[in-house]
């Protein structure tokens, strides 16, 4: 879900870029169908997944939720995080934000050649015409893709949405969170980075 922060992490090539996006479509056993540079990214996806859902930054923001939003508020976060990464993208970043969004999106467009998982494909059209990534700048943002991923689960997509209230009621701890635990983030996947072969 936190697209941006994973196109952050890999963008020193377009390849990396569409591994860090694919993690969230393509199949464990699909993995190999595709360039090495792609699945090495696809599994950083994982990793960063993984070490995000445990980082105790992160369980402790999760028990900010009130109780029947808790469940959901591993995809709240995801989505709010990447509302913060763009709002102290600077701190971050020297390269525009913007920058790097179209930068991204060319790429995405130019590897359609290569096969895109069906879920991804008929998301593309949507997630170019909407600015997906641009458009968690603003909160509002943050509320368009939590209403549009409800729409995707079986059941209890309401309490997703209403778990924006607890996005908005804890915003400041939540912010500062993410800054604390994001740098940690990046030094860690800079070190997977180091260790994977070639």
């Amino acid at each position: 879900m936190n697209y941006l922060a994973h196109i952050y992490l890999a963008q020193h090539s377009d390849k990396a870029m569409l591994g860090a996006l694919l993690g969230d479509f393509v199949k464990l056993k699909d993995t190999a169908l595709y360039h090495p540079e792609i699945q090495a990214d696809i599994h950083l996806h994982r990793l960063v997944d993984s070490y995000t859902d445990s980082h105790p930054i992160v369980l402790q923001a999760k028990g900010l939720f009130q109780d029947q939003h808790r469940r959901y508020s591993g995809i709240l976060l995801d989505i709010f995080y990447d509302h913060v990464l763009s709002q102290h993208w600077p701190q971050h970043s020297p390269a525009p934000r913007q920058e790097l969004i179209a930068r991204f999106y060319a790429a995405l467009q130019e590897q359609s050649k290569i096969v895109l998982p069906d879920n991804l494909q008929a998301a593309l059209p949507r997630m170019l015409s909407q600015d997906w990534l641009g458009s968690y700048h603003e909160f509002d943002g943050v509320r368009i893709a939590v209403e549009r991923t409800s729409q995707r689960l079986s059941k209890n997509g309401d309490l997703l949405r209403s778990g924006l209230d607890d996005l908005q009621s804890n915003y400041v701890a939540l912010s500062e969170g993410f800054q604390e635990f994001f740098p940690e983030l990046i030094h860690y996947i800079a070190e997977q980075r180091r260790q994977m072969p070639g």
